[in-house]
């Protein structure tokens, strides 16, 4: 005999048999419970003073009864039993309320949307302990704006017969929702959740910013979703409450996966996996996603696969299917499926490693600056915040053609072109990977490599996005970086692109607050105060480190 689940302390043996002999119960077709059942469930119920449930099949079989307390059920783990998309469970969940005129709380909603039930019923009792009515509601395709519909509330004698046609129908929408959004481009379809204390304007940027690294990835946005709190919760980020909406949302509008502003820590994940049958990542994991795709050369993929595993590692104190549900797709390259499930040991086993290839990378490098230092060319290194159009100006001045894209992150790899100047100057420009507000640590210390190649530079040319409403933001983003990296020595010249997307005014409120050039990356023309700038600066770099003429010996 199968056993009871939940509050079975303090029932009698006798009790116990008869809660065990529900499994020998079997439902006719097409009722969501018929009389006898709900009879039987209605005088166990006030026998024990305590709700109960049960979960039968659409064979109309018994899988799971449930014990619960006088005002709830704790439904356990339906082992065997998950929903795939554009289907529901596969089980109704039968259970009473003590209460007269109770009917189907708002639990029992939320866990009808959540575990998507093919039905939920509820029994109510009179005092006497017979049945009241049979409440019963279904899962809702989301067109009405609610996850789930009630029913009218039927009689003991008058139950009914027809709610496997109302299944049918209701799969049937959902699997051909499935269909029209499974034959879209998108990898993946995601609700971006932010839960900050800062002010709203400045969350409603970060969520803006979070909405382009998404498309980075070829993800449709389903929905965005702002919280505001005083202080966020330490388990969930956001309350239990909210991230039910959220996830009946995401089983709504057919999202696979939800994305969070705010780095959650390995317990956050842990707790939100648990309640949440999606795929859950956040902001590093998705930066950290499309640097694995956007890596071209041996040294960037050491770099991201270094960089996931020091993320990845104190997540793996616990293989649950917070992990499991990470292999592959979004949020999970690079390292790829099996590495995600290695042990600790030989993850650290592989980072030891990645940092002695990525150390031989340094050394490399290093020589390679000595040979440029010892040439005495100069050297200028552009900077700035992601998608500020850095290529688009090294393509411009030198006539290459490096990737350039209008999206964050489109280069990850440095790239460096000559440049001459018609004084007879030459220097070697450089183009580096792009900044972001808080970039992910790991990524710091793994692209250090990379970015020491700026400690080189004579003069840093710092690319700011003009037309961005959030570009004094990105300044100070990219300020604290070069300090972060001691950097902020080096000269930097402020370069304001995309004066073609901005009107006079923003362009005075920016020469007066930043000074700087304006420019547009796309317009050779107007680069030319660029590079009498440029050509300034370089000679007289050169003109201060010519060796001082030795004193005439005769004086």
């Amino acid at each position: 005999m199968k056993k009871v689940h939940g509050h079975t302390d303090g029932l009698k043996a006798n009790q116990k048999k008869r809660l065990e002999s529900l499994y020998r119960r079997r439902l006719p077709q097409g009722y969501a419970v018929n009389a006898e059942l709900a009879h039987e469930l209605a005088a166990i119920s006030h026998d024990i003073r305590r709700q109960v449930a049960v979960l039968v099949s659409r064979a109309g079989k018994v899988e799971f009864v449930i014990a619960g307390t006088p005002d709830q059920i704790y439904i356990p783990e339906l082992k065997g039993y998950t929903p795939l998309p554009g289907r529901l469970l596969g089980l109704r969940y039968i259970h009473t309320h003590l209460k007269e005129g109770e009917g189907l709380t708002r639990d029992d909603h939320t866990d009808l949307a959540l575990l998507r039930f093919d039905l939920m019923a509820a029994v109510t009792l009179t005092p006497d302990g017979s049945v009241h009515r049979v409440h019963t509601a279904h899962v809702t395709t989301g067109d009405s704006g609610e996850p789930t519909r009630e029913l009218p509330p039927m009689a003991p004698g008058h139950l009914r017969d027809d709610l496997d046609a109302i299944v049918r129908e209701v799969e049937e929408e959902l699997s051909r929702k499935e269909r029209v959004l499974a034959a879209g481009d998108a990898e993946e379809r995601a609700i971006l959740v932010s839960v900050t204390t800062r002010p709203r304007k400045e969350a409603m940027g970060s969520l803006r910013e979070l909405e382009e690294l998404a498309r980075s990835c070829n993800i449709d946005i389903m929905e965005t979703v702002l919280q505001i709190r005083k202080k966020s919760d330490p388990k969930h980020l956001l309350g239990s409450g909210k991230l039910n909406e959220i996830t009946i949302a995401a089983m709504q509008k057919g999202a696979s996966i939800l994305i969070f502003d705010q780095e959650l820590s390995p317990a956050q994940i842990r707790s939100i996996t648990d309640q949440v049958e999606i795929k859950v990542i956040d902001r590093t994991q998705m930066i950290l996603d499309i640097f694995a795709r956007r890596a071209q050369t041996r040294e960037g993929k050491l770099q991201v696969e270094l960089a996931q595993l020091k993320y990845m590692l104190p997540r793996l104190i616990t293989l649950n299917t917070a992990m499991s549900r990470l292999t592959g797709g979004i949020g999970g390259r690079g390292p790829g499926e099996t590495k995600l499930e290695l042990n600790r040991r030989r993850v650290r086993d592989r980072i030891t490693t990645l940092s002695k290839q990525i150390e031989s990378v340094k050394k490399q490098r290093g020589q390679q600056r000595a040979r440029r230092n010892r040439k005495g060319v100069p050297v200028v290194s552009i900077v700035g915040y992601t998608n500020a159009g850095k290529s688009t100006l090294l393509n411009t001045l030198t006539q290459s053609r490096v990737l350039a894209e209008d999206r964050l992150f489109a280069t990850l790899d440095p790239s460096s072109r000559r440049l001459r100047f018609p004084k007879d100057i030459e220097v070697i420009i450089t183009d580096t990977v792009g900044f972001i507000r808080d970039l992910p640590k790991e990524l710091m210390v793994s692209f250090r490599a990379t970015l020491e190649e700026l400690e080189s530079a004579d003069l840093l040319l710092h690319i700011i996005d003009a037309s961005n409403p959030q570009c004094e933001k990105q300044i100070e983003s990219v300020e604290n970086i070069l300090a972060d990296l001691k950097l902020d020595t080096i000269p930097v010249l402020k370069i304001f692109n995309k004066m073609d997307q901005t009107d006079e005014e923003r362009r005075e409120g920016l020469s007066r607050e930043h000074g700087g050039l304006f420019i547009s990356a796309l317009n050779r023309a107007t680069l030319t105060p660029l590079l009498h700038r440029i050509e300034d600066q370089i000679e007289t770099l050169i003109t201060d480190n010519l060796p001082d003429e030795d004193p005439d010996p005769e004086e």
